[in-house]
């Protein structure tokens, strides 16, 4: 018994910042950053009483309405997250206390940008396993709260949002998510992209204030580097496992991080960029909230079709990385 997504919804806030709005708080151009990255703009979350659960409840909400269940059919909510409303309590305890899900566990998984297809894979265990019969697993990151608006590196990149699936008992045989690849390098990662304050090695203190240990921090040559690789690596090794070629392929739902990153993957794949679910120009990089706003906006263009070919593939901090092969029912 495999798992399926029976349902799709995202959320992004209405605020838009745009490379002009970086141009005039930045040493930068909405030319430098179109031409190194594809994007324009990106959204903000910016009221301060509004965090990562706000968005997963308004995900989680618009997803019981279109599947049209009551929130105590929910078995199990998995949060992808790197920037969680707090340490603890997890954020999907949180969202399971808003949306009133009383007969639902949950958890929070750290995987940074591949968190959702981390999430994804641990979900459909539940399903496969008989565990569970519904669950909602959730891709989602307030990313301006841990960004340095003083570093151009990074300041650029990023952006709020979230969206999520539910995963159930496919229907038929054959269908669902089929197969999964997903790895992680420590002993690589650990440097090359960290916030490094706000946990047990470097509690909160004048100090990591005072020199900004609390945001995001990314040596930009190295992850690219190391991101265009495993991206690919991956993608044509779960092509390889389940005998997909370029043509049988309807789409590649890759990590939003960065548009060369993403025409590289597409290109060992050997598929055409219209095959190729892209919204970064828009939204930036969500991190864990990337894939599955691909995934629902492709959904609400009514593009994924009953046995559709759909490889997903993410890169992240870690460093983690991996691929998920679904043939949509």
């Amino acid at each position: 018994m495999k798992a399926a997504i029976t349902t799709t919804a995202k959320y992004l806030p209405e605020e838009i910042i745009s490379n002009s709005d970086l141009e005039r708080m930045l040493d930068t151009t909405d030319e430098w950053i179109r031409t190194r990255t594809g994007i324009r703009e990106r959204r903000i979350l910016r009221d301060p009483e509004k965090a990562t659960s706000f968005m997963c409840t308004e995900v989680a909400r618009q997803l019981l309405d279109k599947r049209g269940i009551s929130a105590d059919e929910i078995d199990l909510i998995i949060v992808a997250t790197m920037s969680p409303d707090m340490i603890f309590p997890s954020t999907a305890c949180i969202v399971q206390g808003n949306i009133g899900a009383s007969k639902a566990w949950g958890f929070d998984l750290s995987a940074a940008c591949s968190g959702f297809v981390y999430g994804l894979y641990t979900g459909a265990q539940f399903i496969e396993s008989g565990n569970c019969r519904k669950v909602m697993v959730i891709g989602a990151d307030k990313m301006t709260s841990i960004l340095d608006f003083t570093d151009r590196s990074t300041a650029i990149l990023f952006g709020d949002g979230a969206a999520g699936v539910i995963l159930e008992p496919a229907r038929e045989e054959g269908f669902g998510i089929l197969d999964a690849r997903l790895y992680s390098d420590g002993k690589n990662g650990k440097e090359h992209l960290l916030m490094p304050a706000g946990g047990s090695l470097h509690p909160a203190s004048h100090e990591t204030v005072d020199n900004r240990m609390h945001y995001i921090r990314q040596d930009g040559k190295q992850v690219f580097k190391a991101a265009v690789m495993a991206m690919a690596d991956v993608a044509e090794e779960i092509m390889q496992r389940n005998n997909l070629t370029a043509e049988n392929i309807d789409w590649l739902v890759p990590h939003q991080a960065n548009q060369r990153i993403i025409q590289a993957t597409a290109e060992r794949m050997g598929i055409g960029m219209d095959k190729v679910m892209m919204n970064i120009e828009y939204y930036g990089n969500t991190t864990a909230g990337t894939v599955p706003i691909c995934l629902a906006e492709l959904d609400e263009q009514n593009k994924l079709h009953s046995g559709s070919n759909i490889v997903l593939a993410s890169f992240g901090a870690g460093y983690t990385w991996g691929s998920v092969y679904i043939k949509w029912q």
